[in-house]
């Protein structure tokens, strides 16, 4: 890892640099949207809260499991899994702060059979090796999902009951507390520091979603530190919020202190606010719950002061919604994320029982800011809900996309491939390369992108249909077809950041 490259990096999160104006270079939505664009992010939600089927399986039982829903999602061009690993303050993975799942197996602090199984190493092997990202989804403030649930005794809110709340049957830590901060902190940067993940996500959980008749009971932390902060007893609204703000900054550079290549997402809530609440109008034509004035989330503002890498707002909602139009959201979003990286958050079922996916998809294509879409729920897709699996197998992904580059995090390009050679075994046919790739510097190779062209074919990579494989392994076996088709093949490295090398090309006869 580059020294010069961390320090250049931590620089660029601690200040605002993004001051890139609102709704600037915008695409109406009658322009033609590229069909199978190069560059697209296809993200799929796995929940694991409320879920119970991995609790019936044993640790071999569980690897078949993950290696065959890593490989339905990749057959339906999905590139990015996003598997919740912290559903209640707890751990789909190996950790010392907080206990094993329950929604792993069964109960809360009890391990796998096989001490020796961590399903999240195992599940970031198995993307890798499709050349899929695994971005670790953890649900900051939410330690218990229903208080009828047992606590394991390793379960932090044993050492410190003062600092969690109880709000309707499920237990929160208080966001206004400085030490929860620090802690929900803590547990990230443990992530990021063990695991080879490539995103911390967060999804539309921050103050829990207000119950009728029922005010968060947050009365110490307001009382105890308002006043000090510079809120007046009218501003609790404003002192929940940069509550928020300081967690999600203190993220980001916990993140960036740690593995600076490694990013952080979040998919909010649907609506920002409503034009109504907006003193001067900026908000959307909607009239629906508002991430920053109930769920005290200045989505926005962690946008322009490049606390995320990116933004996925949850548009669920179908075209023409009464409350919250479809079409009214993307557009607004595309105008006010600061041509920061924006993906779209789908809802698979209600878009598929109102036959309108396509032109959702069509939507996102057509705006300059939008860079792709992620999947709710995963699910569906495993179990190919409404023959979705295909459908987005062989029209909506049917080109191989890779993930836009992160050029506000790294602007550059790793080496083109080495000594690209074809090589004949008694039983095989493959090529191999070699390449600059260190595991800690993210800017050398993180994965390789092959491209085949028949004998004639203009040699063109930013045509998706040409590529045949992402992978992470510098080789790659070559089908048989008749021993005489001629092709070219081109290699191309892709650092941690999505940046492409040039070209490496080699004929063969396949």
């Amino acid at each position: 890892m580059k020294f010069k490259f961390t320090i250049r990096f931590i620089a660029l999160v601690t200040i605002s640099l993004f001051l890139f104006a609102c709704g600037t270079s915008k695409k109406t939505l009658t322009q033609t949207p590229e069909l199978h664009p190069k560059r697209e992010f296809r993200g799929a939600w796995i929940q694991t809260v409320g879920q119970s089927r991995y609790q019936q399986m044993n640790s071999a039982a569980m690897k078949h499991y993950i290696v065959d829903m890593i490989q339905k999602l990749d057959y339906a061009g999905i590139n990015a899994v996003i598997f919740q690993i912290r559903p209640e303050a707890d751990a789909f993975y190996k950790s010392d702060l907080e206990p094993w799942s329950r929604f792993l197996t069964g109960k809360q602090g009890k391990a796998p059979d096989d001490p020796s199984f961590d399903p999240l190493a195992f599940l970031i092997d198995e993307c890798h090796k499709r050349g899929m990202e695994l971005h670790a989804w953890l649900n900051p403030y939410r330690a218990q999902s229903s208080t009828m649930s047992e606590l394991a005794p390793q379960h932090i809110y044993w050492d410190h009951p003062d600092r969690f709340l109880k709000y309707g049957n499920q237990l929160y830590f208080d966001p206004g507390l400085p030490e929860n901060r620090a802690y929900i902190v803590d547990v990230v940067r443990d992530i990021v520091s063990r695991y080879d993940v490539d995103a911390i996500h967060m999804d539309d959980y921050f103050y829990p979603y207000p119950l009728a008749g029922q005010p968060f009971p947050d009365d110490n932390s307001f009382n105890t530190y308002a006043a000090s902060q510079g809120f007046a007893p009218n501003q609790r609204g404003d002192w929940r919020r940069n509550n928020v703000n300081l967690l999600i900054q203190q993220l980001k550079l916990g993140i960036a202190g740690t593995k600076p290549w490694v990013r952080f997402g979040i998919s909010p809530f649907g609506i920002y606010r409503n034009k109504r609440s907006t003193p001067d109008g900026s908000g959307s034509e909607t009239n629906g719950l508002q991430n920053y004035d109930d769920l005290y989330a200045d989505v926005k503002h962690w946008v322009e002061k490049g606390w995320i890498d990116y933004n996925m707002p949850q548009l669920y909602w179908e075209r023409g919604h009464k409350a919250a139009d479809y079409t009214t959201l993307i557009e607004w979003w595309n105008a006010h994320n600061f041509q920061q990286p924006l993906y779209i958050g789908q809802d698979l079922k209600r878009s598929l029982d109102a036959f309108e996916l396509d032109e959702k998809i069509r939507q996102s294509r057509a705006l300059s800011f939008v860079d792709g879409n992620c999947y709710w729920y995963g699910y569906l897709i495993l179990e190919n809900y409404s023959d979705v699996a295909n459908i987005l197998a062989t029209k909506t992904h049917r080109a191989k996309s890779l993930i836009p580059a992160y050029k506000h995090m790294h602007e550059g390009r790793p080496k083109k491939v080495k000594k690209l050679v074809e090589v004949f075994t008694e039983d095989m046919h493959f090529l191999t390369w070699n390449s600059d790739k260190q595991s800690h510097n993210p800017e050398t190779a993180n994965y390789f992108v092959i491209y085949r062209f028949r004998k004639g074919e203009p040699i063109n990579i930013d045509d998706a249909n040409k590529i045949v494989k992402t992978t992470s392994d510098n080789f790659y076996v070559i089908p048989y077809e008749n021993g005489n088709t001629q092709y070219t093949y081109v290699i191309t490295a892709v650092d941690a950041f999505h940046n492409e090398s040039k070209e490496a090309k080699i004929k063969v006869k396949q």
